[in-house]
């Protein structure tokens, strides 16, 4: 078994864009590359984004919002160092994110 490469998405509240790129690439490319996201100052997941992600078959209800911590914790989102990695930043960024070196 191939080791994944790792990307997270990231946004401030990781309720709506970050949580749908993470569920679409992992339909996509679950072979592949495993997805995750997370958010500055997590918030509530939009109930409409996951109307439209169950319009195409994709569930995500159960999703919860989650925050990204740094340093990275090993496990968790990118504190594994044997995976490639990558970090996307998914929507417009606070001040707290700069400051936190994201």
């Amino acid at each position: 078994m191939s080791v994944k490469t790792k990307i997270l998405f990231v946004c401030i509240h990781n309720s709506a864009r970050s949580q749908v790129a993470e569920a679409l690439l992992n339909e996509l490319a679950r072979d592949r590359l495993k997805a995750m996201s997370a958010g500055i100052e997590p918030g509530v997941l939009n109930p409409g984004w996951v109307e439209v992600m169950k319009e195409i078959g994709i569930d995500i209800s159960a999703n919860q919002t989650k925050m990204v911590t740094l340093p990275p914790v090993k496990g968790q989102f990118l504190g594994d160092r044997g995976n490639r990695r990558f970090l996307l930043r998914g929507c417009a960024f606070s001040e707290k994110a700069s400051e936190r070196g994201l």
